[in-house]
């Protein structure tokens, strides 16, 4: 077998990393090595929610028929639906004051059976494991990256793609490179995630445990109630339902979280205590949550750049955002992203030779890091109307319809167009070297 045309250190094996490795693993002269921290694949959270564009990109990737058999229903936009948003923090019956419709409708799966289909389309010796990468070198004129691994080991590459979350260590060491070299101290500020001011609360419920009329069961809901909603959809084939709860300080986002700050027990009660008062069909849904777990919600800051020469950022270690576009539960947004940010890095690297990997991730940061920040920065927007926070307060005739256009992103742009522009920048930059 010929020697690659270069190496690519994946750093993290969750959604955007593995997603990467097996777009990567389809080019025999590139060479591809996941890093783990932990001791196996594992993914935190239980819904996952995408939608037809993400879908075009798993079917380029051979994949469409593997996640056909987990999906909640037939991918084949014959569930033609997006939320119901509903006012219910009160006693009495709520009322439906918008519904977001969507052409082809979204396509839920059960967080770990998506990303055991990555794992199983991962070929073998590539993933290793019990190595958090803590450090790397990025030297002036070197060819290699240095890598520095948790278990005291080393390991070199051509190309280093961070998809080690909203902690990212490749992050920190990316900004601290950039703010050393040119004095800039402000870029430090992007290193760590915020509070969003927003607690969670998670819970899975055996459909079998709601009475059939309930409207979770069917639809996608969003529960709305003032500085509170809860989200809930069904996965897993129909089997479950998932559900999001959030409860918000807008005045606090930005400010430090002391608790922990994800998935950590909670009695019932408190959640339970959290929405008292609200519609019965609510209290009927939260009641059969019988052990939640509390996550505080982060985000980032919008990055001004997530690629350093050789280095490059994806998923949640370069745009973690508030999950309130796209699936409100488990992140799915940050689901969508991680997986746009794999296909139009490989289909670059596709085209790259070692000499030109910098003019690769200069065209995938120059397609993906505005459309990125413009979601993510949406996103939190998008979650102070739902808790009728935001300018509109409880003005349901114009919230309504400006919600609706927040989620313009879901069917814009195509993954394929977005490829072509890569490409074609990628080639002028070539071009010119």
């Amino acid at each position: 077998m010929p020697a690659p045309k270069f190496r690519v250190a994946i750093c993290g094996g969750g959604i955007s990393g593995l997603c990467l490795a097996v777009a990567l693993s389809r080019y025999p002269n590139i060479q591809v090595d996941v890093y783990e921290a932990t001791d196996r694949f594992k993914e935190i959270g239980a819904g996952v929610m995408i939608w037809a564009r993400t879908w075009k990109i798993l079917e380029q990737l051979g994949l469409g028929p593997a996640f056909s058999r987990i999906a909640h229903a037939p991918p084949d936009g014959s569930i033609g639906t997006g939320f119901d948003f509903r006012r219910s923090d009160q006693p009495q019956e709520g009322f439906t004051y918008h519904v977001v419709k969507m052409s082809y409708g979204c396509i839920r799966f059960y967080r770990v059976d998506f990303l055991d289909v990555f794992v199983d389309a991962l070929p073998s010796g590539v993933a290793h494991f019990g190595m958090r990468l803590v450090s790397y070198s990025q030297k002036a004129g070197a060819n290699e990256i240095l890598l520095e691994f948790s278990n005291g080991t080393t390991g070199t590459c051509d190309l280093l793609a961070g998809c080690d979350g909203i902690k990212s260590s490749t992050r920190a060491r990316l900004f601290k490179e950039a703010a050393e070299r040119s004095g800039d101290v402000t870029l430090l500020k992007f290193i760590d995630p915020v509070w969003t001011g927003t607690i969670a609360y998670r819970g899975l419920i055996p459909v079998e445990r709601l009475p059939p009329s309930h409207r979770s069961i069917a639809n996608p809901m969003m529960y709305c109630g003032k500085s509170k909603h809860v989200v809930s959809y069904s996965i897993s084939r129909g089997d479950v339902v998932n559900v999001v709860t959030f409860a918000s300080e807008p005045e606090s986002e930005g400010s430090p979280y002391s608790e922990d700050t994800g998935g950590t027990h909670c009695p019932q009660k408190e959640l339970l205590d959290c929405y008292a008062g609200w519609e019965p069909e609510v209290e009927q849904l939260l009641s059969q949550i019988e052990k939640p777990t509390k996550w505080a919600i982060h985000h980032l800051k919008p990055l001004p750049f997530f690629v350093d020469g050789k280095v490059a950022l994806l998923g949640d270690a370069c745009h973690a955002m508030a999950p309130h576009e796209g699936a409100g539960a488990g992140q799915a947004i940050e689901t969508n992203h991680e997986r746009k940010d794999a296909f139009i890095l490989a289909a670059l690297l596709e085209h790259a030779t070692h000499e030109t990997i910098p003019f690769a991730l200069e065209a995938y940061q120059h397609v993906r890091l505005p459309f990125a920040n413009h979601v993510l920065k949406g996103s939190y927007g998008s979650g102070l109307m739902y808790e009728f926070n935001s300018e509109y307060g409880e003005d349901y005739k114009n919230l309504g319809p400006v919600i609706e256009k927040q989620w313009d992103w879901v069917e814009e742009p195509d993954p394929e167009k977005e490829r072509l522009r890569a490409l074609q920048y990628f080639k002028k930059l070539a071009s010119r070297s």
